[in-house]
């Protein structure tokens, strides 16, 4: 039987929340940490590297549920690099300030029909970056309020206040004054964007700095998507909580994913990657995700406690299974990451290196290996350059 001290309680805790795009129910909380155990992959598996593509340090999002526009703008820095730029560490709280502001407006317009919180999409990302355009993290960190890190429950609380009073507007008629309250208390906690900045002694706007350094067309990315209920290499909105914008995304088969992913890696672009991270098969700490054979209601206690010490047999996934997945819940929209590599265990298998947001206190200091199956069964959408996509693919969703 398991056991779990304070400390565990609070660290496996405080992941958890980071990692989030949305709330949790306890049961969640419970998942993870059952996921915090003692055993350490490193001694069980042995990776060698396929592909590792180049990317910025690894970063921690906090107590944020930013991880979106953590893994999305480590997507556009990588994205620099394949273009012979220098990268950049872009403003991640830049980006989701900007998300903030228009979901407000989408709350607001629907009178508070619409999913708050800190969550959004890897497409929010490109959607903002081609907005508003992207300043660098030193210009604008987003820490307004003497904290070292991220930590954004006391803003979130105040703007969900103040969306909820707007919308039961006890006057009657809306004013236009509700959007400059709503964005000066975010103002408040973040800090006001500057009209310009200085960058290696040239002077910038948001915009003028995204055009002329990052230097990326937003119109090359696409995100895609696979589900059954919706005609394959067709688009549809993805209805999860956090697509607050209503995108469309390209729906492929269960494995285009890892064909398209695949194909991506081995001509130099990575991938960004959203997922469901609640499962027992994944663990931040031990640095591995894979789909266990075996339910973990029906596993022996020996077993629960080794499912990280090394390779083991995983579950055949179907497009049944993957569908069936994601209307029983079961599959939740939890996280992004960033694909930025491939690997092999020591039985030929291979996994994806996937670079997180939650600093480098796991067992390869802020990567996962992922093996395809986890990918193919647990992706809610994933984001490449449209050059990543494999010709036949390509021609099929008629890019």
């Amino acid at each position: 039987m398991l056991k779990f001290n304070m400390k565990t309680l609070v660290v496996a805790a405080a992941f958890f929340i980071a990692g989030s795009g949305q709330s949790f129910a306890q049961d969640n909380l419970v998942r993870a940490l059952q996921n915090n155990r003692s055993d350490s992959s490193k001694f069980g598996f042995k990776f060698t590297e396929v592909i590792n593509l180049q990317n910025t340090s690894v970063k921690n999002q906090g107590s944020s549920g930013t991880c979106w526009s953590y893994s999305g703008n480590s997507f556009l820095e990588s994205e620099m690099i394949r273009n012979g730029r220098e990268p950049v560490e872009i403003s991640q709280l830049f980006t989701a300030r900007n998300v903030y502001i228009e979901k407000g407006k989408n709350y607001v317009r629907l009178h508070g029909g619409l999913s708050l919180g800190e969550g959004g999409q890897l497409h929010d990302v490109i959607n903002m970056y081609r907005k508003y355009g992207a300043v660098p993290r030193d210009v604008y960190t987003g820490l307004n309020y003497g904290t070292e890190g991220n930590k954004l429950a006391e803003m979130s609380a105040m703007t969900d206040a103040i969306l909820a009073a707007v919308v039961k507007n006890p006057n009657g008629k809306l004013t236009p004054n509700w959007i400059s309250a709503y964005t000066n208390t975010i103002d408040t906690y973040l800090g006001k964007v500057p009209e310009t900045f200085n960058y290696k002694g040239k002077s910038y706007t948001p915009k003028s700095f995204a055009k002329e350094v990052i230097g990326l067309n937003a119109d090359d990315y696409i995100e895609l998507s696979s589900f059954k209920d919706h005609p394959y290499y067709s688009k549809f909105t993805l209805l999860i909580p956090d697509n607050w914008s209503f995108d469309q995304v390209y729906n492929v088969s269960m494995t285009d994913i890892t064909a398209i992913i695949d194909h991506a890696l081995k001509n130099g672009y990575t991938v960004g990657w959203a997922t469901d991270v609640s499962e027992k098969g994944f663990s931040w700490k031990n640095g591995v995700a894979y789909v266990p054979e075996k339910a973990y209601e029906k596993m022996t206690e020996e077993e629960k406690a080794t499912m990280f010490n090394g390779p083991k047999p995983e579950l055949a996934i179907t497009e049944d299974l993957r569908q069936q997945a994601f209307d029983d819940y079961s599959t939740t929209d939890d996280h992004g990451m960033h694909i930025v590599g491939l690997a092999k265990d020591q039985n030929g298998k291979e996994y994806y290196i996937v670079k997180n947001s939650w600093g480098v206190s796991n067992d390869y200091n802020g990567y996962l290996y992922v093996t395809k199956a986890f990918v193919q069964f647990k992706t809610t959408a994933f984001m490449l350059h449209k050059g990543g996509l494999p010709k036949d693919i390509a021609k099929k969703l008629g890019l």
